[in-house]
This record gives C-alpha cells, structure tokens and sequence, in this order.
C-alpha cells in the first residue's frame, strides 16, 4: 500500500516530474494530454445543489449557460443530475435521466466537439444517454460502490472513468467524519481502488480526492496542502474545490460570494499539481490556469 512515508522515501522532486509523466486519457479514441491542466465546467440540473441548484431549469438559461462555458474556454462540460448535498431528495435513474437529457441535445447541438462527462453512479443512466448522444467521461462520486455494473460499462465502452473520495454516503458524509491520518487514508483508498479497477479491465482513470465529502474544513486544508502526493499515481488528479464550503465558511461568507476563494485554491492546487479544476467559473478558471502556465515557462528558463 501507497502511504505518505513511503511516497516521502520515493524522493521524487515533483517540481522537475510533472511535466514528464504520462498523463494522457484516451476519450473516445482521442488522446487528451492532461499535463496542461484543463477546466471541467459544472453543469448542475437539479433543484437542490449548494451554488447553482435550480438555475437551469428552464431550457433558455440551460442553453445560455453551455454557450458560456463553451465560449469561455471549457475542455468539459460536466452534467449532473443527482444532488449529493447532505440531505437532498432520492431521485430514480428515470428522473436523473430526464434532467440530464436536454443538456446533452443542446451540447450535441452545437457541435463545438466539446467533451462531455456525466455526474452518475448508475449504468442505466450513462448507458442511456451514451447510446442516444455519446459520452466521453464518466464522473462518479462513489468510485463504482454505487453500481459496480457502471465500471463494467466503462470497460465495455472504454470510457474514462473519475473516481472520487467519499466518506460515509452523501446523507451521512458530514456526520463527524474521522480518520487517523486523512492524506494517509486517502492514499491507501485510491492504491487500493486503482489496483481494484484496473484488475477489472478499466484503463484511463482520474481520481478526485472530493473535498467536502466526508470531511471536516481541516481535513480538506490538509489535503489540500499535500495534493503533491497524489502524482505518485501518475495518472490524472482533478479537484472540485469551486465555492464549496471549506472556502465560504472559513471566510465567513456565503458562496456567491466565494469566486476570490476559489481563485485563490485553484491556483494552489495548479501549484501542487492539479491537471483538471471542476468549475463554476470557466473564465476565471482558464485565466487562473494561463497565469499558472507563464509562471512554469519563467522558472523553466531560471
């Protein structure tokens, strides 16, 4: 098992090996080449999620929102039809299915070629939507504990597959989680996971260490602080940090108010490095981004 005092003994000077690890995915029979980071934009369709719930509902600012973030230089389009806030409404496969299905009309409308990743954790969900629209990721915040019977569709159809860090279920994850050591444990999880899919056939993986899943605001700091540890997987980390909790409560505002924050982390965990931001804002995600890029190019030249 990965732990935090083996991965020290490794000495690796991340600094020098970012850029050298393979961090490509294969979408589709594309390679997306993750060691520049990218912007996965957040498509919320439900009524209850903690920034944004409701805000799509009607089909003129869906649309508007997807001609956004397209326009504003998102590499994905995240959709979501399931609220995983600490006591939100149970909805069916047929209810997540008819919210989602519109987003990815109009997405496939465009034919902008944007990839699109679909927040679930059930197989009749993305096997749906992916046999009428296609669909290049699957986003699942159970990491295949859901429905194991979605990472063997992922398999099948060799769809990238981002597994998240959940402590406890989405009803019961903020109930005074506990860990011995979180970086620790965090590690141990995703050495086993990893080992886990990969046994099952599942090629390109992205894991996600879920901030504010099953986590105090301590425990996110901390992870946040040793995101470096995560390369030692060499595969693709991506972070959803966007004016989550851990950000507004500690600034004692609320999240609509959290885009300074927000900022503020993504450009950290960029300095850690970060190859995905999952964000609200895809402009300010893409310029947070830019500037981490010029600064690499400086201190290469140093």
């Amino acid at each position: 098992m990965l732990t935090l005092q083996v991965f020290h003994t490794l000495k690796m000077d991340f600094k020098d090996t970012f850029f050298s690890r393979n961090l490509s995915i294969n979408c589709k029979g594309s390679l997306v080449d993750f060691s520049t980071p990218k912007v996965m934009a957040i498509v919320n369709l439900t009524p209850d999620s903690f920034y944004d719930g409701g805000r799509y509902s009607k089909l003129d600012k869906l649309a508007e929102r997807i001609d956004t973030v397209i326009k504003e230089g998102a590499d994905i389009i995240d959709i979501g039809g399931f609220s995983s806030r600490p006591g939100a409404k149970y909805i069916d496969a047929k209810e997540e299915i008819k919210r989602l299905r519109p987003a990815l009309e109009l997405i496939r409308g465009k034919d902008s070629g944007i990839s699109v990743s679909v927040d679930t954790f059930r197989r009749e969900v993305a096997e749906l939507l992916n046999t009428e629209f296609g669909i290049e990721v699957i986003n699942d915040i159970t990491a295949g504990d859901g429905d194991p019977e979605l990472v063997e569709f992922a398999v099948e159809q060799s769809i990238p597959y981002i597994i998240m860090h959940m402590q406890g279920t989405p009803e019961t994850m903020q109930e005074n989680p506990e860990y011995e050591d979180v970086v620790n444990d965090l590690l141990g999880y995703f050495d086993r996971k990893i080992v886990e899919l990969q046994s099952k056939g599942l090629k390109d993986i992205i894991i996600d260490p879920g901030f504010g899943f099953g986590k105090s605001m301590d425990n996110n700091y901390e992870i946040l602080a040793s995101l470096e540890v995560f390369q030692a997987f060499e595969i693709p980390l991506m972070v959803g940090l966007s004016r989550k909790s851990m950000i507004y409560n500690f600034l004692e505002t609320t999240s609509d108010n959290a885009l300074n924050g927000t900022t503020a982390l993504h450009m950290y965990a960029l300095h850690k490095g970060v190859n995905i931001l999952r964000a609200h804002d895809v402009k300010e995600a893409r310029q947070t981004i830019s500037l981490h890029n010029k600064l690499n190019e400086i201190e290469k030249q140093a």
